[in-house]
């Protein structure tokens, strides 16, 4: 086997953001089953929560990074160490501000009174 393994999804925040969307797809499908509109809205609610427990689990390390991992990485119950830094090409990272350089641009400020005269005096 090589040094590196690719194994997307197999972490606790993966697993856990399945098992709630199960249960809330499930939800839904007997809301649609019995014609309940209220249980299809909680099973769908119960979706969207999944989505947000899974990102938060992903940020705060239980979730990895897409691609390949060192063997030391491979266990489902082990950290990602570089979750707080965010990860390369990760949208939920970058969702929540990690994983790119912040740009800040330098502008000069003219002030008011020399614009106007400067368009005055062309």
């Amino acid at each position: 086997m090589s040094a590196h393994q690719y194994d997307e999804g197999h972490t606790v925040a993966g697993w856990t953001g399945f098992g709630i969307a199960t249960v809330g797809s499930t939800v839904a499908g007997v809301g649609v089953c019995t014609v309940s509109a209220l249980l299809i809205g909680i099973g769908l609610g119960i979706v969207v929560v999944s989505v947000l427990v899974t990102w938060a689990l992903h940020l705060t390390g239980w979730g990895k990074p897409p691609g390949r991992r060192d063997r030391a990485q491979w266990g489902m119950r082990v950290r990602d160490p570089s979750a707080r830094a965010g990860h390369a090409g990760c949208v939920g990272c970058r969702l929540a501000g990690r994983g790119r350089a912040r740009v800040v641009e330098e502008y000069a400020v003219v002030p008011r009174e020399s614009a106007r005269v400067s368009e005055t005096a062309g």
